[in-house]
């Protein structure tokens, strides 16, 4: 089954501990597709602007991502500068240029509007609903977030939750949200406000899952090198939708895997800068270090 995912097309300027990368592609909707494409047809809504070369599209266009939805106008394309000190859980923003992407007015073409995947990634919630609006009744809908919208519009994202199966988050984003000092507190009054699942992303120490009376915690992969966490959270969203997609399966047994997927791609993208090393995976890479992860996470019963 396909995904629709709305986002950001951007360029990005990253430096950390380990090196530096300027004006190398970036954003929410490109880390995302990426990740999903290894595993089901991607249908990508965004806009870039007049600067955004042919060769980024060429590539798009070369893992089987749909870029009907792409609009380029005339203008700049988003960028974002920022730095990453030994704590790589926290990105310092330095610069943010929104250009184009500051009127962005998602127009979901008539080819993707029954698409059966749905993932709303950190955009104005106002237009996350526009999206839903559009789509016919999707199968299962996700949605991301960041802290900008928390604080400057939270009665537009408690409005958009209840229309949302999975809904993905940071930790601190979760405490900010709810109000709740407690993790456990949070995820039970966010659940309480509409999503079904709520999966809380921990950075390097994995992610977690809520989901009715349950809680499923899944590991962070440990890397020796780790170059840039640039888009990890989007890759591990794209890994997670996607892997559903190519299932249609929505069970909870079945998110538990594809969390696991999720960790497996973020774990990838963190190796290098940008989507250099995401573009040079393949299944039998992806399908090892899943393997790693069950073996990484397994006891016996006394």
């Amino acid at each position: 089954m396909s995904i629709l995912v709305v986002g950001s097309v951007a360029f990005d300027s990253v430096e950390t501990p380990f090196g530096k990368a300027d004006e190398v592609l970036g954003g929410s909707a490109t880390y995302f597709s990426t990740s999903a494409s290894y595993f089901t047809n991607v249908k990508l809504v965004a806009v870039v602007g007049e600067d955004f070369p042919d060769a980024h599209i060429t590539g798009l266009k070369g893992r089987g991502i749909d870029i009907e939805g792409l609009k380029k106008v005339p203008g700049k394309t988003f960028r974002w500068k920022g730095r990453y000190d030994f704590d790589l859980n926290q990105a310092h923003t330095l610069e943010t240029h929104l250009n184009v992407f500051s009127s962005f007015n998602p127009e979901i073409p008539e080819s993707y509007k029954d698409s059966p995947f749905v993932f709303l990634a950190n955009i104005d919630p106002e237009l996350q609903m526009k999206v839903l609006e559009q789509v016919n009744k999707p199968k299962f809908v996700a949605c991301d977030t960041m802290n900008f919208w928390i604080g400057g519009k939270p009665d537009a994202l408690r409005k958009l939750l209840k229309h949302v199966d999975l809904f993905v988050i940071n930790e601190g984003e979760a405490r900010e949200f709810a109000g709740e000092a407690s993790l456990v507190k949070a995820a039970k009054k966010i659940l309480n406000g509409g999503p079904r699942i709520l999966i809380v992303k921990r950075g390097e120490y994995g992610a977690l899952m809520f989901h009715g009376g349950s809680v499923f915690s899944a590991p962070a992969y440990p890397l020796e090198d780790i170059f840039d966490p640039t888009g990890a959270g989007d890759t591990f969203a794209g890994g997670l939708m996607g892997y559903l997609a190519n299932t249609g399966d929505v069970s909870e047994a079945n998110i538990r895997r594809a969390i696991i997927f999720g960790s497996v791609m973020a774990s990838f993208n963190v190796e290098a800068f940008s989507l250099q090393r995401l573009n040079t995976l393949d299944l039998t890479e992806i399908k090892n270090r899943y393997s790693e992860f069950k073996r990484l996470t397994h006891f016996e019963d006394i």
